[in-house]
């Protein structure tokens, strides 16, 4: 390599630069103008003279490069070239400097002059590989490391850099090559051994990726994780007994290990043996080893294949594993959560899901299950609390003030739940589905707020989106019979739901009361007798026995309303009917 000298005379160096700014490419004209000014060799030698005065202008380039001014580096530099424009060194450090400034199409010509100037510098080769690689001519940077490797002594570690940019390019059989060169220079080696076999299994030749397991047996015999992978390997090849038995061999070492104890229950599972495979994947989970996400990720595969009776038990003794061993692990009580509603265990799974938001609060679909569940469960005042918690997190989610509103419509605070799901159905406006659920709610909290107009808009609401909702159907014609308002419509939604659901009590109930306040008795005991022969339900029984009364027939009217104040569920005037042996409503 071409040195510098330190020593420079100032009246010589201030004759060259001024002579050297009239001549060298500036630093911002395109990267077409730098290749046009591609190094040539010059006519003649540069004297002692020019010589001092590039090295001068080189170091004096090194300092801001160091400092990483590379526009003031590469001006000094070419200042430099316009002397010495032969100096392998100086076309190396411009074509760096343009690598640094991301120009790789300026860089290109001086690193390969550099390669020119001097072929058995490994970092001028370096160079012009990585520049062709970042222009993804990556065909070219592999001949420029094999030109490296043929030119340069002793540069065999190279030839790693030369198989990594053949894996890049998922060009593997040349990287299979290189493997083998730099196993006759360095001897085998185990990342050699690791990287041959990702190869083959990117190949999906199992049997090649096989037998590199076996060498990586023989060469790490102590080296658990490679018997895992082979186990792995050699199930993928269909071949579960010679993947037992490298299993077992690693479990002779570590007796614990959890990753062996869950392949061997695959393998147990696939050959039928489901005591085994139960056993083996509980050893697993009992084990602090096994960490929170593959817990996770095992008991997520379970939950996909539910409900299933025969996986049901383990799945949920699993849950309670995870929990046990990761107590401080919010998914662990959410997975757990997600099995146990799955499976019918509600009130559990709820309280699994607060244990999940009390270690981290910011999962919006747990606080979602929580206040579902607090709704199936039929717990308002759990739902109000939970849903209350979960919009100081998320004020602008609809379903939480739906599950505010509905859970005080349920404890009869109805002016906190028509705030609420106001509220709600303002922030739904676009879910059409969602705020037809608002406007059946809002319908029933002002029927019981008396505001029997917004009640009545809202229920119209739901039946322009949906003419046969059972909700709206039963309880609007209900609420219009019991004020004796427009009691013609109150029939028509009442019949019609009787006969989309013929065999619901409460429905055929509604629609005897419906007639009932329209006077036709006769009708309305009809469905009232179908009612009472499916259910029991003391406000149908007193019903029955109502226009068994007004049909005259007093005596059975009164065993009707005995039936229905032993049931506790009777209306207030049931004990003075029963005395009275008459109506009052």
């Amino acid at each position: 390599m071409t040195t510098f000298r330190n020593v420079l005379l100032a009246s010589c160096c201030l004759a060259l630069v001024a002579t050297g700014e009239s001549n060298a490419q500036s630093s911002k004209k395109k990267a077409k103008a730098a290749t046009e000014t591609a190094p040539a060799p010059a006519a003649q030698e540069p004297s002692e003279r020019d010589r001092q005065v590039s090295e001068a202008l080189f170091l004096d380039g090194m300092k801001y490069f160091m400092l990483e001014d590379y526009q003031q580096a590469l001006q000094l530099f070419q200042k430099a070239y316009t002397v010495t424009p032969n100096n392998a060194a100086l076309n190396y450090k411009i074509g760096e400097t343009y690598l640094q400034l991301q120009n790789a199409e300026a860089a290109m010509p001086f690193a390969k002059a550099a390669v020119a100037l001097e072929k058995q510098n490994a970092y001028y080769y370096l160079l012009v590989a990585q520049l062709h690689t970042d222009r993804k001519q990556f065909d070219e940077a592999a001949q420029a490391f094999n030109d490296l490797l043929r030119n340069v002594p002793n540069s065999e570690e190279y030839l790693f850099n030369l198989a990594d940019l053949y894996l890049s390019q998922s060009r593997f059989d040349d990287a299979l090559k290189t493997y083998d060169r730099i196993e006759k220079k360095f001897g085998e080696m185990e990342q050699l051994l690791v990287n041959r076999q990702q190869i083959y299994l990117r190949q999906k030749n199992i049997d090649k990726a096989v037998q590199e397991g076996n060498k990586l047996l023989s060469s790490n015999p102590t080296e658990v994780r490679y018997f895992l992978a082979q186990a792995e390997l050699l199930n993928a090849s269909k071949k579960p007994d010679e993947a037992i038995a490298v299993l077992d061999k690693a479990l002779r070492m570590e007796p614990n290990n959890p990753f062996a104890h869950l392949m061997l229950s695959d393998l147990n599972r696939q050959k039928g043996n489901k005591a085994a495979a139960e056993k083996e994947v509980k050893t697993a989970f009992e084990s602090p080893q096994l960490d929170i996400d593959t817990r996770v990720r095992i008991l997520v595969d379970f939950i996909r294949q539910l409900p299933n009776p025969e996986i049901e038990g383990v799945a949920l003794e699993l849950a309670d594993l995870t929990i046990e061993t990761h107590p401080e692990e919010a998914k662990a009580y959410a997975v757990a959560g997600d099995l146990q509603t799955i499976t019918g265990k509600k009130e559990v799974a709820r309280d699994n899901y607060l244990k999940a938001v009390k270690l981290d609060d910011s999962h919006f679909k747990i606080w979602q299950q929580i206040v579902l569940l607090d709704a199936e469960l039929s717990q308002p005042e759990a739902m109000v609390e939970h849903s209350e918690k979960a919009l100081e997190l998320f004020p602008n989610q609809a379903i939480f003030w739906f599950y505010n509103g509905t859970g005080h419509l349920i404890t009869k605070d109805f002016k906190k739940a028509v705030k609420s799901l106001e509220h709600g159905k303002r922030l739904s406006a676009g879910e059409q589905q969602l705020l037809m659920q608002f406007n059946m709610q809002l319908g029933d909290g002002y029927n019981s707020l008396k505001e029997y107009t917004k009640s009545n808009e809202a229920y119209e609401a739901v039946l322009a989106q949906d003419k046969d909702n059972e909700h709206v159907l039963n309880n609007y014609s209900y609420f219009l019979s019991l004020r004796n308002e427009n009691l013609p419509k109150a029939v028509e939604m009442a019949e019609r739901l009787v006969k989309l659901h013929p065999t619901n009590p409460t429905y055929l109930d509604t629609y005897a009361w419906v007639l009932y306040k329209n006077g036709n008795y006769t009708e309305a005991r009809k469905y009232l007798e179908q009612a009472v022969a499916i259910s029991d339900d003391a406000t149908i029984v007193e019903h029955y026995g109502d226009v068994l009364f007004k049909l005259g027939k007093k005596e059975e009217a009164v065993s009707q309303w005995q039936k229905a104040k032993l049931k506790g569920e009777a209306s207030a005037y049931i004990d003075k009917k029963i005395k009275d042996k008459k109506l009052y409503e």
